[in-house]
């Protein structure tokens, strides 16, 4: 069978998007990997998949899976093409866009420049929730870890864990640049204190409103942004009060604006989501 997909990003953080509300098509995990391929597939951080409700609340479920075929709970910049990609398929007319998935419900809002402002929920604070298996406390706004098969220079690590519906540890760094995220990502993103693996950020604060950022996604690598991240990394610079309420995140793939006004409120984030292109393939 042919199975239509789109291509897609958030910033430079790609997308395999596929409707399987007008089509049927089961993938196992091995055919995600190989699609994931760069040079033998369509090549993708994360494949998106468009499903009918389960919800009668609900427009459409939304699940996402990574590029080793491995499924996760959410991913910011796949909200915003999720939303980019339903309007355009005509598979709904709406601004307001409401999707479940495995973290929860989603709030879609398309404005009329072409931004999509995106409702990510409460973040989730309790470590234990996040999850992690923390020794410091539920709350801590930093948590230590000593990260045995690395360097003694790079071993000992400093971050805040904040869940968006999927774990997240922030770093902060002096310059993002010289960050050493291809060493620090992976050794921390399996340690066995996160049982679910962990995605990693490198937060460099600039000012009070203004942040660099790189993100080390588990099952990934890193990536050229990531929206949850970017979450995450606000949440955990205003508990530690380096951030203000609104705050611009530079990614490498470009910026997101991100609003948060604390404890007990919903956390926002707006930016960009473009088709890169459309096609076929065979099952």
């Amino acid at each position: 069978m042919q199975l239509r997909f789109s291509k897609m990003h958030g910033l430079g953080n790609d997308f395999m998007v596929i409707d399987l509300v007008t089509q049927r098509a089961r993938l196992s995990h091995e055919q995600i990997r190989q699609l994931a391929n760069r040079h033998e597939g369509v090549g993708f951080d994360q494949l998106l998949l468009v499903e009918p409700p389960t919800k009668p609340d609900m427009d459409f479920r939304y699940r996402i899976f990574n590029a080793d075929g491995g499924e996760v709970e959410n991913c910011g910049n796949g909200a915003r093409c999720f939303a980019r990609f339903v309007r355009d398929q005509q598979l709904i007319a709406k601004h307001d866009i409401h999707v479940e998935t495995g973290a929860g419900p989603l709030a879609l809002h398309i404005a009329d420049d072409g931004n999509i402002r995106v409702d990510m929920g409460e973040p989730i604070l309790d470590a234990s929730r996040v999850p992690f298996n923390s020794t410091s406390g539920e709350r801590q706004p930093l948590h230590q870890l000593h990260l045995e098969a690395l360097p003694e220079a790079l071993a000992n690590v400093e971050f805040g864990v904040v869940s968006m519906g999927n774990p997240h540890a922030v770093l902060q760094v002096k310059d993002v640049d010289s960050a050493a995220v291809e060493q620090i990502g992976p050794a921390l993103e399996r340690h066995p204190s996160f049982p679910q693996r962990v995605n990693v950020g490198f937060m460099q604060v600039n000012n009070r409103t203004h942040i660099r950022l790189r993100v080390f996604e588990r099952g990934v690598g890193e990536t050229q942004a990531c929206g949850t991240g970017a979450c995450a990394a606000v949440v955990s610079g205003i508990q530690r009060g380096l951030l203000d309420q609104r705050v611009k995140v530079e990614l490498r793939g470009g910026p997101l604006r991100i609003e948060w006004a604390g404890e007990g409120h919903h956390l926002y984030m707006t930016g960009p989501a473009v088709t890169v292109f459309e096609g076929k393939l065979e099952l």
